[in-house]
Formats: structure tokens, C-alpha cells, sequence
């Protein structure tokens, strides 16, 4: 049973504290000047995260406005993951919540994997073609431009763009039983790292189970924010291919002072557990107050 604490009031009010830096340092600047000028410095100061639906991101860091594994179909187009979970039912499992033009307008795109629940058609469709879209590796990349896009880029361990710093990392779909089972479809995966002058370091560690690529990425970045999907997505017969309650523990354990942020949760029909469960685990554990779990549409200052 969830903590009688974490009451939608209670959830609400969380949600305010967590936003009211942002908003009173935007008030800030907009009062001493109207100008672009003070609209550029707000935007190069201010960072937020804005958890749209399943893997799907939208990040606002160092002025620039990135889409992350953008997944843009209605509730229910396609049919549920064969083998997996509750397949019985029809992906995605909820709507958008909010309008599609205003998820596309941003000004660049990170793919981590090209897994259904990361990149389907509609985005391929909606999404601008000259729009920079980062890969994790060639075959992706060509996958990308072959879909009509111009301007694809590789995600490596120093990328940069715009005066934001890209840094690839590593992970693992799933235990090695899993990836011996599935190699093809589990295939290779990929987070990454943001970094700013301006801002805490945010570490967006993809589909992946906690294992040595995680935590050498917490080690060599000392992420201050860092995003876990961890809908604890299962195949049939084999354990869970992305992070569920011990994983995310095992983050916090390695990064506690890091505040995390739960994804990937209540989208596709794989994802076995839900926000409450997961906020009743993080209570029991002792780490309730260092996790965010942002339902689909909220957006979190970072």
C-alpha cells in the first residue's frame, strides 16, 4: 500500500516546491528587462524536464530544447509487444498529453535505441527533416537518414552542441541470460550525459538494468540529476530488460546525493510497474525524498 503521504494534494504541493526555483528566478530576470536579451539569459539559466509519455523527453538545457526517444502515436495504434507482458493490450496504453505541435518544436532530437517504444512512425512522420538528430552508432544513423532525415549526427563520448556537452554512454537491455536469449532484438543501447556551465549535470542512463556501464558513468560524471527508465519492462520467462525497485536503489546507493527521476513507466504494455509501487518501494527504502516519479505531461525544474 502507498504511504498515506503521497496524496494528490501531498504529490501537488511536491511538484510546487520543485518548480518554484524555476518560476521565481524566471519572474527575476523577466523584471529587469523585457528585452530578447533577458529572454536568452533566462533560458540559458533555467533547465527543466518535461516527462511526456513512455521514454519520451522533453529537455530544456543550456538554451536548447531537446527530444528525447520521441514515440508520438495515439493511445492504442499499435498492437502490444508478442512475448512480453500483458501483450494483450494495445500500445501506447495512454495519450499524449499535450498537443503534438508542441512536443515537435524544439531544436534538436536524441535517439538512444530504435526499439518501437523509443521511435515508431509517427515521429518519423511529424518530425522536421532538417531538425539535427543524434544516433548511437553508425547503423542507427543510417536507419535515421534513410527515414528522410539530413542531418543526423553521432552521439559520442564528446559531442557538443550548441555549448552543451553530449556525452555518450553505455548500457544493458537486460541480465546476460536476457541478452543470450534475445541478441538481436535486445541489441546495443545507449544514455548520455548534459553538461552546462549553467547547470547541474544530467545523466539520462536509457534502457538499460543497473550493471558496471551505469555505474562508470556515475563515477566518471558525478551526474547531480539522473533519469532511470524504470518501468521493469519483461519478457516472458526472462527477468526484466530495463530497471526496477533494486535497480533504482542500486543507483541511489552509488549517487546519493543525486536527486532521480523515474520514466518509462505506465506507457507500453511490458512496463510491469507502476509510479505507486515504485514510491512505496522508494519509501520503504529510505529514499522517497531523492526521486521524482513526474506523471505524463508534468514538467520538473533540474
Amino acid at each position: 500500500m502507498v504511504d498515506a503521504s503521497y496524496t494528490p494534494d501531498a504529490l501537488t504541493r511536491r511538484r510546487a516546491i520543485t518548480l518554484g526555483g524555476a518560476a521565481l528566478l524566471a519572474s527575476a530576470l523577466l523584471a529587469k528587462s523585457g528585452s530578447a536579451g533577458a529572454a536568452t539569459e533566462r533560458s540559458m539559466r533555467s533547465a527543466s524536464l518535461t516527462q511526456v509519455r513512455n521514454a519520451t523527453l522533453r529537455i530544456n538545457y543550456g538554451g536548447v530544447r531537446f527530444l528525447v526517444d520521441p514515440v508520438l502515436a495515439d493511445k492504442d495504434a499499435y498492437p502490444g509487444f508478442v512475448g512480453t507482458a500483458n501483450s494483450q493490450r494495445r500500445n501506447p496504453l495512454v495519450p499524449l498529453p499535450m498537443p503534438l505541435a508542441s512536443i515537435v518544436d524544439v531544436d534538436a532530437v536524441i535517439v538512444t535505441h530504435l526499439h518501437p517504444d523509443h521511435w515508431d512512425e509517427v515521429a518519423k512522420a511529424k518530425l522536421n527533416k532538417s531538425l539535427p538528430i543524434f544516433a548511437q552508432n553508425t547503423e542507427d544513423a543510417a536507419q535515421l537518414r534513410s527515414a528522410g532525415f539530413s542531418d543526423v549526427r553521432l552521439l559520442t563520448e564528446n559531442t557538443e552542441f550548441r555549448a552543451v556537452r553530449l556525452n555518450r554512454t553505455g548500457g544493458q537491455h537486460g541480465t546476460d541470460a536476457a541478452l543470450k536469449a534475445l541478441p538481436q532484438i535486445l541489441g546495443p543501447v545507449s544514455g548520455f550525459v548534459m553538461s552546462h556551465p549553467a547547470h547541474k549535470a544530467l545523466y539520462v542512463a536509457g534502457d538499460t538494468i543497473w550493471n558496471a556501464e551505469v555505474e562508470r558513468a556515475i563515477v566518471r560524471h558525478s551526474p547531480e540529476v539522473i533519469v532511470l527508465n524504470a518501468g521493469m519492462a519483461t519478457v516472458i520467462g526472462l527477468d526484466p530488460i530495463i530497471m526496477g525497485p533494486a535497480d533504482v536503489l542500486a543507483v541511489h546507493r552509488a549517487a546519493p546525493n543525486a536527486m532521480l527521476i523515474a520514466s518509462h513507466m505506465e506507457a507500453f504494455n511490458h512496463c510491469v510497474l507502476s509510479r505507486a509501487d515504485l514510491r512505496a518501494f522508494s519509501k520503504r527504502d529510505g529514499y522517497e525524498q531523492r526521486l521524482l516519479i513526474p506523471a505524463d505531461g508534468e514538467t520538473l525544474a533540474i
